[in-house]
């Protein structure tokens, strides 16, 4: 073998990645100690980017199409290993290949509930999940932050390292937009939209992507914000009834026949029936409290040991008997007991 032949195998004329698969992310060019040619050829394809790095620094940034790396078109580069005369001689350099095209349907999840504080119920904890696209839009910031000294970066490893990342920053986004659990808990499908530009401008500062979808598939609250919920859309319910009976009246009376006006009656019956009961079942803790109420009123306020075993539900002497204890307060009148309204109360309540 020739001197010339023997160079020549030892410089590098032909620069590219023929990406076959769907998940790589980056793919650094495996120079094999071999040097760059001056004029050598970099083929970069559709969807991909090019990064050059000299002695940790990053270089040019090639797009997609045919490039011949002479000095002309490397300034950066050429700028970073600082020759005089351009590339007269050979060069050594890593070149990353980014795929930039758009990675879809990334899953995301909170392994442990999120803390959040709301308006309506204090600090509530909260567990959410969904899918997010991504693609890349820096290449040094993410060689630097993501890849490092990785040969071969695929997107199930990228899964690996983003997924906490994704959830602090949408812990921070959620956090700052203030949005009630309420809303987060049963409008996730437009949470997902407002959270975007809140998440974006962190992700490509300090990873160099860009997120161009992020879905909330699903958010769940704990059991007793769940009840809340619930009750809201109970209570919800009677300020519709009027419309629910016009509606079922509506119904009634768009029946034609004979038939439909003789069961008109019995229908609007149903229809108020119904209505009557929903309202009976909302109102019921009032309803129960009435009766309870209206006896309070009628208690008197200096009751003798017989009224005050009535309303006690107790024996007469058992009513003396805690007045000698001292567990009810009492004042005797000549020889006969008198039991303040508010012993009674402050009794009951302890």
């Amino acid at each position: 073998m020739s001197i010339m032949s023997f160079i020549k195998g030892e410089l590098l004329e032909i620069i590219e990645f023929q990406d076959d698969s769907r998940d790589t992310l980056s793919w650094r060019f495996p120079d094999q100690d071999k040097s760059i040619k001056n004029g050598a050829q970099l083929i970069v394809r559709e969807s991909q980017a090019a990064q050059f790095v000299y002695l940790g620094q990053y270089g040019d940034c090639f797009g997609p199409g045919k490039h011949s790396l002479v000095t002309d078109n490397i300034p950066v580069l050429n700028r970073l290993k600082g020759w005089k005369y351009g590339f007269e001689s050979p060069f050594k350099a890593d070149v990353y290949f980014i795929t930039t095209r758009l990675f879809t349907g990334n899953k995301w999840g909170t392994p442990n509930p999120i803390m959040l504080r709301d308006k309506d119920f204090g600090v509530v904890r909260l567990r959410a999940f969904g899918t997010f696209d991504f693609r890349i839009t820096d290449a040094p910031v993410f060689l630097r932050e993501i890849v490092g000294t990785d040969q071969h970066l695929r997107l199930d490893k990228f899964a690996e390292t983003m997924r906490s990342r994704i959830v602090s920053v949408f812990s921070d986004a959620l956090a700052s937009a203030g949005v009630p659990a309420l809303d987060v808990a049963a409008r996730y499908s437009e949470l997902g939209d407002a959270l975007l530009p809140l998440i974006n401008p962190q992700v490509s500062t300090k990873y160099g992507i860009e997120i161009t979808s992020f879905l909330l598939e699903n958010v769940s609250v704990p059991p007793e914000v769940e009840a809340a919920i619930d009750k809201r859309s109970s209570m919800g319910v009677l300020g519709n009834l009027n419309d629910y009976v016009k509606f079922q009246l509506a119904e009634s009376m768009t029946q034609g026949g004979d038939g439909g006006a003789a069961a008109m009656p019995a229908q609007m019956a149903m229809g108020f029936g119904m209505a009557q009961e929903m309202v009976k079942q909302i109102q019921q803790p009032a309803a129960a409290a009435a009766p309870v109420a209206a006896a309070a009123a009628a208690i008197p306020e200096l009751l003798s040991p017989a009224q005050a075993a009535e309303v006690l539900g107790v024996s007469e002497a058992d009513v003396i008997a805690a007045i000698d204890a001292g567990d009810l307060k009492g004042k005797k009148i000549g020889s006969a007991y008198r039991i303040p309204r508010a012993a009674i109360d402050a009794f009951l309540a302890g």
